[in-house]
């Protein structure tokens, strides 16, 4: 896509309707919105010393005066320049007579990316000369007058897509980097779909936007949160990791269709694709359950979905939890493609096959396998389609047992099968990341698996509600949180199998990704208190105030929360989440343009009882 054309194809896509392939459900409320957006084109413009973008003109402004505002892209023998703005390029003729010297001067003198306004006609380019890859390349500026805003000093790296910059350079000079394409593109279609959200959450369905604090508390559970210290001795606030808490007292206060594009905050540490503050979708709804939930975040992403991508189709298919490990090996399973995990265990009854054998003969012992297309080109071969089975375990398997796998496994020639054995959730787990390995490999070999165009949606629903504690397996901790609702056919396991019971949580799923997560909550206190101290160990008086709220007539209520990053990097296909955040940290959690975190003078301290305790061996030194 041209630099000029997809904003005008982004406003013109997200100012209509997107095509529905279900009955349109919001009546005349929805038309009228829809027939009050289209009426005008947003005005570039207005307010601004410009008259016109640089990339709006056309054939239909010839003889027009203009004033225009932007950068200079690139100049060529000091006879034109192309001048660059948000909305695209414009051709800008240098004049050669002497009685615009001083124009000369100032377009020819100016360095590369310095700002500068130009007035002039539009007039067409001369016969052969048109540019039919730019939306203006039929015309160009007969400049009068110029002025130069400001000079442009020597840029660290050209602002052009095609120029490789690495990463470390981009988030160092990040007002340089904003000004490329992608990174234009990326954040005006994510500030549209977010507007587009606003409307259908709070104009066609009620929804209140609520802020809600940055200063809190610290919440059990959960990641690690943020700590700001206060002027009172050892006393802390926490950075939220989500405004948990307060949407459900929200609820209780009969505010009761909230939402809010919230600011979240993880201290996770150095990770890859995380952000330590981050943005999410964050929504709660009184007396609805689960379905009432889906089918709204359904509507949000098919109505603000962007109208130059495939319409989103509802509703989502929706897989439990066991059944997605059991065929994915994952609870975030990538769709796009098959391979599915496939249970053979009855074809090894009775193998002769020693650890095949001890698998099947311990609890939960399965043995499990995918069939990987094309496999051989790409994979030391373990079990290959073909007659002349390659495998150490091959002399052991029996012919009717080959043909049954092979039946099982609709293997075709050069298939490969790879195969494990062990615990379910062991077997399966190992065979899932297998299973994106391998697809990983045959993609670079020029198979393609998953479309970059096909965005698959999926709901994974009927989570555990407990699991147990990595340090100490006899004690149990959310899966989630400790506010979500057990399902309600499990709730007397909470008193006698607690690890079996399955939550009423739900996360959305897209192309392999968490994009959604989201559970009806607990609004009985008792039972709140309940999975609180006697199942999570966890010390009731830090949440005394939600316990006490839930004892004052709080509604039945749930709710779901979307990472707006992730969803908005996947949707512009972009390959991290910082390419579509304005001011991102890097992966180690450091500002790099302004170098924070930095550090406070001890005298800045005093007033938070705070002091600074050094690492002094050369180990911690380093590491500092």
């Amino acid at each position: 896509m041209s630099f000029p054309s997809w904003l005008s194809q982004l406003y013109r896509g997200l100012s209509r309707p997107i095509r529905r392939t279900t009955q349109p459900i919001w009546g005349s409320l929805y038309r009228s919105l829809v027939q009050s957006s289209q009426r005008r084109n947003p005005e570039f413009s207005s307010f601004a010393v410009r008259t016109n973008t640089c990339g709006e003109l056309r054939s239909s402004h010839l003889g027009q005066e203009v004033t225009l505002c932007g950068w200079i892209q690139y100049r060529r023998q000091n006879t034109f320049l192309v001048l660059r703005d948000f909305h695209g390029l414009v051709q800008v003729v240098i004049p050669q007579d002497e009685s615009a010297a001083s124009v000369r001067k100032i377009l020819c003198e100016a360095p590369v990316e310095s700002v500068v306004q130009v007035s002039g006609t539009v007039i067409s380019r001369p016969a052969g000369q048109e540019n039919p890859k730019m939306p203006t390349g039929e015309i160009e500026i007969k400049v009068k007058t110029a002025e130069l805003l400001n000079a442009c000093k020597k840029l660290p790296f050209e602002i052009k897509d095609f120029m490789k910059k690495t990463e470390g350079l981009r988030l160092q000079y990040r007002y340089l980097d904003l000004r490329s394409f992608q990174m234009q593109y990326n954040l005006r279609l994510r500030s549209q779909m977010v507007m587009k959200m606003r409307e259908y959450l709070c104009n066609l369905h009620g929804f209140v936007d609520i802020e809600t604090p940055t200063l809190f508390k610290r919440t059990p559970g959960g990641a690690k949160e943020f700590l700001v210290p206060s002027r009172e001795p050892g006393k802390f606030y926490s950075l939220p990791q989500s405004p948990q808490q307060f949407k459900q007292l929200l609820m209780v206060g009969g505010l009761d269709r909230y939402f809010q594009v919230a600011r979240c905050y993880r201290d996770e540490g150095s990770r890859p694709d995380r952000q330590p503050e981050f943005t999410q979708i964050d929504i709660e709804m009184s007396f609805v359950d689960q379905t009432g939930i889906q089918s709204l975040i359904e509507g949000l992403l098919q109505y603000s979905w962007p109208n130059d991508k495939d319409p989103v189709v509802v509703p989502f298919p929706t897989v439990t939890f066991t059944e997605a490990l059991a065929t994915y090996g994952t609870d975030k399973p990538d769709t796009r493609f098959g391979m599915k995990i496939i249970d053979i265990s009855d074809v090894f009854r009775n193998t002769e096959i020693g650890f095949l054998q001890d698998a099947l003969s311990k609890p939960h012992g399965t043995v499990k396998a995918i069939c990987i297309p094309e496999g051989a080109e790409i994979l030391p071969v373990f079990l290959n389609a073909n007659r002349n089975w390659n495998s150490p375990v091959a002399s052991f398997i029996m012919e009717s047992q080959r043909l049954e796998l092979i039946r099982l496994m609709d293997t075709q020639e050069e298939d490969v099968v790879l195969l494990t054995a062990g615990e379910h959730n062991k077997a399966c787990s190992l065979l899932g990341k297998l299973r994106l390995e391998c697809a990983d490999l045959l993609e670079t070999r020029g198979m393609v698996l998953r479309d970059p165009t096909l965005f698959s949606f999926l709901w994974v629903v009927d989570f555990p509600l407990f699991l147990p504690k990595e340090e100490n397996p006899r004690e149990l901790e959310s899966a989630h949180h400790p506010f979500t609702a057990p399902h309600p056919s499990d709730i007397h396991l909470l008193y006698t199998e607690p690890k079996k019971a399955r939550s009423q949580h739900y996360d959305l799923v897209l192309n392999g990704n968490e994009i959604g997560g989201g559970s009806i909550r607990i609004h009985n206190a008792e039972l709140q208190r309940y999975i609180l101290a006697t199942l999570l160990k966890e010390d009731v008086k830090m949440l005394s105030h939600l316990l006490q709220a839930l004892d004052y007539g709080a509604p039945p209520h749930g709710g779901i929360a979307l990472g707006l990053d992730r969803l908005i990097c996947l949707v512009t296909g972009s390959p991290s989440i910082r390419d579509v955040i304005a001011f991102p940290k890097s992966f180690r959690g450091h500002d790099l343009m302004s170098n924070a975190p930095d550090s406070i003078p001890s005298e800045e301290l005093k007033p938070y009882h705070i002091r600074v305790s050094w690492p002094t061996d050369s180990k911690a030194e380093r590491a500092h």
